[in-house]
């Protein structure tokens, strides 16, 4: 299938697809002399499954490792892939429901705290923590401490989460100047792990420096955690995160 086939089948622009190939997230099969592309069945499957991706917010460098892996499986990939949108698809229906509850609030219909209005979005961080590291984080701090530490993030105001969302941006941002550097006991790396350290007082309900090694140590262990840092900050970010907060650790 030549490449405005593939824009008419998919809905995907030239453009797109021409990016996709230049950063080998979708190479064609064959490109004849003339600079046509040709895209197999195979790479029209593989289109599909970017799609889906997509679809559920995964960056284009998260899609390409996980596709890249010589243990992805499609049929695997497909049913993690709809119970994740179907989660996705409830979630959506929850923020609808808020909306029109807003709505009514300003109409004067019902009435309405600031806490209701931001419930469904503290739920779905719950709930996509829950989804990825239960099994984990209930063997590292136990069932009282992860519904302590959940029973917190229930609670957190307006600002709160924002300013924790923000805090991890800035995280991100200092840890990727923090690697360009190449030290991770360097002055920028013990401020990456205080910014790391402020970010967990979010939602953790205390803070011990053995619990912040035993969760550095989950970092580099676990692949999940080193897809989510990898592909925000850059490859090696795990481990340098790691590394940076056991130097921290021995202050």
């Amino acid at each position: 299938m030549l490449i405005n086939e593939l824009v008419k089948l998919s809905g995907v622009t030239a453009r797109t697809l021409r990016y996709y190939d230049e950063i080998g997230l979708l190479k064609p099969s064959k490109v004849w002399e003339n600079g046509y592309r040709y895209y197999s069945q195979e790479d029209i499957d593989r289109l599909q499954q970017i799609l889906f991706y997509r679809e559920l917010d995964f960056k284009l460098e998260e899609i390409k490792m996980l596709l890249d892996d010589s243990r992805f499986d499609v049929k695997v990939a497909l049913q993690e892939q709809q119970k994740l949108l179907q989660k996705k698809r409830n979630y959506l229906d929850d923020l609808i429901d808020t909306i029109e509850r807003t709505i009514q609030s300003m109409e004067g219909e019902i009435t309405m705290t600031n806490e209701q209005k931001f419930e469904k979005f503290k739920e779905q961080l719950i709930n996509d923590n829950e989804q990825k590291f239960a099994q984990e984080i209930r063997e590292k701090y136990g069932e009282e401490e992860v519904l302590a530490s959940y029973g917190k993030m229930k609670t957190m105001t307006e600002g709160q989460y924002e300013a924790a969302q923000q805090l991890e941006s800035q995280l991100f941002e200092r840890l990727k100047e923090a690697m360009v550097q190449g030290d991770a006991q360097s002055e920028i790396s013990m401020e990456v792990v205080e910014l790391h350290k402020r970010w967990l007082s979010f939602y953790w309900t205390k803070y011990t420096k053995e619990a912040h090694v035993g969760l550095a140590q989950m970092y580099i262990n676990d692949e999940r955690f080193i897809t989510y840092y990898n592909s925000r900050v850059g490859n090696g970010a795990t481990l340098f995160l790691h590394d940076a907060i056991m130097a921290y650790s021995a202050l």
